[in-house]
């Protein structure tokens, strides 16, 4: 097997070898554009790319350091390790991040176990190989919606109560619509600025999202999508999707407050299921949840209510590891990491 780093003439065949839409092509110029600088490799074997990895490294000020993301690549093996320190002493890197796309049902019965032993051995192979857990970026669980049934059947999976407010909002006369357009990424700014106003969340700044449409969105064939919730002439509810290799992903949404009794969200949702369908995706990934027992007083609650009345399946993440390459300034910058987010959150309150 060879592994090297891949050339520009490479995309289409980068894209068809990695599994999430945070490895692709497009992703990564993306984050070009916010001052960070990206590594790609390939593995090869008898000149075919079989696999490949995207790494993203944040400059760290005054100090001349970076520190690496690889979001949802695909499992490393030693010799992945080992040029993945290559890229590290390349860009002056503390640690690399990772968040392997790998995942298994948040299940119990005896059949999963076998999936769970597995996973326990890829653990292990990234801790005995000098990973250390990691302050998450993802979070834990997930939820999966089996797209391969019949659009009938997927709406007689929905929990009644689920099904009885997709119905309502049709009736009332919600549309939903796409409008991948720049004013479509612009409404949903808006009402992702109402959202975190309203919620007192954390978001990226409005430019963030220009700056994604303007790389990504406005390309002919684009991975992303906007959807807009519409009542009485006005959007009540906007989304972003990813729809790459077949998969559909929900990694942004907002919504307004208004005429929230017509339970657009709702359709929204089911709309974009729908959607899935027809472009014949296998999988739709909600892109997060709570765990098995989630506590109701949990701010995330009601959001993975509203997932789970679709019926999808949780999923439990192999989490976080960090691949640290210098240990003094690795406890120094999750110092630092830690007091900023308490001077934030201080702030927010």
């Amino acid at each position: 097997m060879q592994i090297r780093s891949i050339t520009d003439n490479e995309k289409d065949i980068y894209d068809e070898a990695v599994t999430h839409p945070l490895q692709s092509y497009d992703w990564g110029e993306f984050k070009k554009t916010t001052g960070q600088n990206i590594e790609r490799f390939g593995l090869f074997e008898n000149d075919k790319m079989i696999n490949a990895f995207q790494a993203s490294f944040h400059k760290i000020p005054f100090i001349g350091s970076t520190v690496g993301y690889i979001p949802k690549g695909c499992m490393p093996d030693s010799e992945q390790l080992d040029a993945l320190k290559e890229f590290a002493y390349r860009q002056k890197a503390i640690f690399i991040k990772l968040e392997p796309n790998v995942a298994h049902p948040a299940d119990t019965s005896s059949v999963i176990n076998n999936i769970r032993n597995s996973f326990e051995q890829e653990r292990n192979f990234l801790l005995q190989n000098g990973a250390v857990h990691g302050k998450n970026l993802f979070t834990k669980y997930n939820f999966h919606l089996d797209l391969t049934p019949g659009i009938d059947e997927l709406f007689d999976n929905l929990r009644s109560k689920t099904r009885y407010n997709v119905r309502l909002a049709v009736k009332k006369g919600v549309q939903v619509v796409e409008d991948t357009s720049e004013s479509g990424m612009e409404t949903y700014i808006r009402l992702m600025q109402e959202t975190t106003s309203r919620q007192r969340f954390y978001s990226h700044a409005p430019q963030y999202y220009r700056t994604m449409w303007e790389t990504i969105g406005c390309k002919a064939n684009s991975m992303l999508h906007i959807f807009h919730a519409i009542y009485n002439g006005q959007v009540l509810a906007a989304w972003i999707i990813f729809l790459f290799n077949s998969k559909l992903y929900y990694p942004y949404g907002a919504s307004s407050d208004a005429f929230r009794e017509v339970m657009a969200s709702n359709l929204i949702m089911w709309e974009v299921i729908k959607y899935g369908h027809e472009n014949k995706c296998s999988c739709f990934d909600m892109w997060g949840s709570l765990g098995p027992n989630p506590d109701a007083k949990d701010p995330w609650y009601g959001f993975h209510r509203f997932k789970e009345g679709y019926n999808p399946v949780l999923m439990e993440n192999i989490g976080t590891y960090d691949i640290v390459y210098n240990k003094f300034l690795y406890k120094s910058f999750n110092a630092a990491d830690k007091l900023r987010w308490f001077i934030l959150r201080t702030f927010h309150r």
